[in-house]
């Protein structure tokens, strides 16, 4: 099952940062009592009561000092609004309610997305702020009283949002239908790559970037084969501050990517790979999709015989942890290559689908093994007793070891290279655990 997305939003300074890393059970975010400090990680996994959950923290504007505060929390609202399944909408019981709370408030309103309120900094609950009972003007019912700073109150917070996840509608397709998100930074070249694709205009296009307002949800089929695309959002260019776009389009695409099996990650042939790239191709590995780069505007390029080779390489480089995923150079524009999208969609489905036989895959490990012998530490070896899949979609393998902590990521990595020699796998992040038997 797709995990929900939880946003918290709320003006500048009221703690978004400090309860996010508080419910993931680590520090993630940067934190400062300065707004908008939060500008790398956004995203991690998190779950309460044996619900996963995916929580994004929508602090992560730098506030331009030429631009106006209050414009930059309602664009936090808007993509917290397109984004999440569920929000808490948090804000300062000690400033009580401030003018900036009743703009958020206005717009998460007009939502049909579940909202629960929460206000921080309670650090004394015999001593409640006595702006704390102004809050429920915003029409939001009693808000959650906690100190994201103490860990106060926080699982009451939490049963609040698990609760919520039960009256998400999710759109379901069968299992028969591969669901493809297209992901990049706006006007790259999404929606034409899906009418391309599909040989008829069924996305709008324009060349203006957030044309694409919401996710839309394309199904095709071909050759027996059906598929959904998924268009992600763009974003309106309400802003000049170039970094704040591609911050919301991140967003945007978090939802796509995890309802997709496949991402086609576009990039623009001109700009090569950015910050915005490597988070939303980062994202597509954390979660075990699987992905494909398509480079577009390959027309743009002028080139030689050694272009294409240097391109490959510095994608490589730069998105060192996606080396699994094959790179399609192609012309929307053109249609080079275009079609042959399709079927490198469908061959990565099917190696995301792999089961290995049991028999074969301890051969292969056995053989590895014996070829290269783990390292040793602190005088002790690790050994691997056996191997199993124990899911697909990512392939999915549990070693069987002497002890788990013996082994080095390095070792790891090899044995990883080893069964994608020996099978593929190709498109596909492989996941390892280790278990001691």
């Amino acid at each position: 099952m797709d995990n929900p997305i939880v946003a918290i939003v709320g003006r500048p300074n009221v703690g978004k940062s400090t309860l996010f890393n508080k419910i993931v059970g680590k520090r993630i975010s940067i934190v400062d009592n300065l707004p908008g400090v939060t500008r790398d990680r956004i995203y991690a996994d998190a779950e309460w009561l044996n619900r996963g959950f995916t929580l994004i923290d929508t602090g992560g504007i730098e506030v331009d000092v030429k631009n106006e505060i209050h414009q930059q929390v309602k664009y936090q609202a808007e993509v917290a609004i397109n984004t999440a399944d569920v929000i808490i909408f948090l804000v300062d019981a000690k400033e009580g309610l401030t003018p900036s709370d009743q703009e958020v408030a206005e717009l998460l309103r007009r939502s049909a997305k579940p909202i629960i309120l929460a206000a921080n900094k309670v650090d004394n609950f015999n001593d409640i702020p006595e702006g704390i009972y102004d809050f429920f003007a915003l029409g939001f019912g009693e808000p959650v009283m906690i100190s994201s700073a103490l860990g106060l109150n926080i699982g009451d917070l939490l049963d609040r949002v698990v609760e919520r996840f039960q009256k998400i509608e999710k759109i379901k397709y069968g299992e028969d239908v591969i669901k493809v998100a297209v992901v990049g930074k706006p006007n790259v070249g999404k929606s034409s790559l899906i009418n391309a694709i599909l040989g008829e205009e069924r996305v709008i296009v324009s060349d203006i970037p957030g044309t694409t307002r919401d996710a839309v949800d394309t199904p095709f089929e071909k050759n027996g084969q059906k598929y959904v695309f998924i268009d992600t959002a763009g974003i309106r260019k309400k802003s000049k501050i170039s970094e704040s776009i591609e911050y919301y389009s991140v967003l945007r695409g978090f939802k796509a990517i995890e309802r997709a099996d496949i991402v086609l990650i576009v990039i623009d042939a001109l700009e090569g790979i950015t910050e915005q790239d490597k988070k939303i191709s980062g994202f597509a590995h954390d979660t075990g999709k699987a992905s494909i780069i398509v480079v577009n505007k390959w027309d743009l390029i002028e080139k030689d015989h050694t272009t294409m080779d240097k391109y490959r390489k510095d994608i490589r480089n730069k998105l060192a942890f996606m080396q699994y995923a094959p790179i399609i150079f192609v012309s929307v524009k053109t249609g080079k290559r275009v079609t042959r999208i399709l079927d490198l969609v469908k061959f990565v489905s099917d190696q995301y689908s792999m089961r290995i036989q049991t028999s074969i895959l301890n051969r292969i490990i056995s053989d590895a093994v014996a070829v290269v012998e783990p390292p040793s530490f602190k005088g002790r070896k690790l050994k691997v007793y056996y191997v199993t899949q124990s899911s697909t979609r990512p392939p999915t393998f549990n070693f069987f070891v002497n002890d788990p902590n013996l082994i080095h990521f390095s070792y790891q990595r090899y044995l990883e290279n080893q069964l994608r020699a020996s099978f593929g796998l190709e498109g596909t992040p492989l996941k390892f655990y280790f278990k001691k038997r």
